[in-house]
């Protein structure tokens, strides 16, 4: 099984008529079930045109209408993004993927605010979006790493989402669903999240749980996972303490009162039963030694 997408999920692409919009929707309409899975597209005044024959709309309202899309990923530039995100909440889409980096942290704020009581679930922004492998990918990862298999990967951080996954085929491990949620600080889903999903599917056997400096998700995740987790699960916390003055890559990885430092959040990841490793080089390894 999978969480989150699968090869029946209907989407829609906003902001498709953009360069980042129409490179990585083609690749993912390339990709496993992709031509039946990308339904529609959406730019405002650019509706009645197509894009590889998907159907644009001028709004996510009329696209969900007429397909009955249920997801929605994100390429709109960042000061109109969280207007995106609004709008897909507003038509009713069940699950949005905002790739979007770079969106001020204010409109984000509102947008949160806005899905208060909504039931739509939000990914990123700033993130690579989800793959289940040999199903359906929507985000920018390359899907050509991936394979299907018992390991579930939810990450903060893009690029050691694919190291994680290219430890991972090269022993021989696919997975069920990877998630890049994102390094924002204000964002959609939490590694916390993920993992209640990742617990509940069955065929998820083991996780990678891979997150960086600042905020306190990691720890709260570490906690739900020591009472209630079912699977072992694999750590790792990318970054260092930034000198004084300087910017983290993320605008999430702020360090507060020694809080939040890769350390501490490995000492806890480790307290509550998380095999973690401080070598990125050796998540696949510790992954492969936990499986039953």
């Amino acid at each position: 099984m999978s969480i989150l997408v699968n090869k029946n999920t209907k989407v829609i692409t906003q902001g498709i008529t953009g360069k980042t919009g129409m490179f990585h929707t083609q690749n993912c309409v390339n990709y496993a079930f992709g031509k039946q899975a990308f339904v529609a597209g959406v730019t405002p005044k650019k509706g009645g045109q197509n894009f590889e024959g998907i159907p644009i709309f001028n709004t996510v309202a009329e696209a969900r209408k007429e397909t009955g899309a249920t997801c929605s990923v994100i390429y709109v530039p960042p000061g109109f993004a969280a207007a995106a995100i609004d709008e897909a909440v507003e038509a009713g889409i069940e699950f949005i993927v905002c790739i979007t980096e770079g969106i001020p942290v204010l409109d984000m704020v509102r947008s949160k605010h806005k899905m208060k009581k909504k039931e739509t679930l939000l990914l990123g922004p700033n993130c690579p979006g989800i793959i289940t492998p040999d199903e359906i990918k929507i985000g920018i990862m390359p899907g050509h790493i991936h394979k299907q298999g018992p390991v579930g990967v939810v990450s903060r951080s893009g690029t050691l989402t694919y190291e994680a996954v290219g430890q991972l085929m090269e022993l021989g491990l696919g997975q069920t669903t990877c998630v890049g949620i994102g390094g924002d600080p204000v964002n959609g889903l939490k590694h916390i999240d993920v993992m209640k999903l990742f617990n509940d599917d069955p065929q998820t056997e083991a996780v990678i749980m891979v997150g960086e400096i600042g905020g306190s998700d990691e720890e709260d995740c570490a906690h739900w996972v020591k009472d209630n987790m079912k699977k072992p699960v694999v750590g790792f916390i990318a970054g260092v303490t930034a000198p004084p003055g300087k910017r983290m890559g993320h605008a999430g990885a702020i360090i507060s009162g020694g809080k939040g430092t890769a350390t501490e959040k490995l000492s806890v990841m480790e307290e509550c039963g998380i095999k973690i490793t401080r070598n990125p080089a050796e998540m696949g390894k510790q992954l492969k030694s936990v499986l039953k």
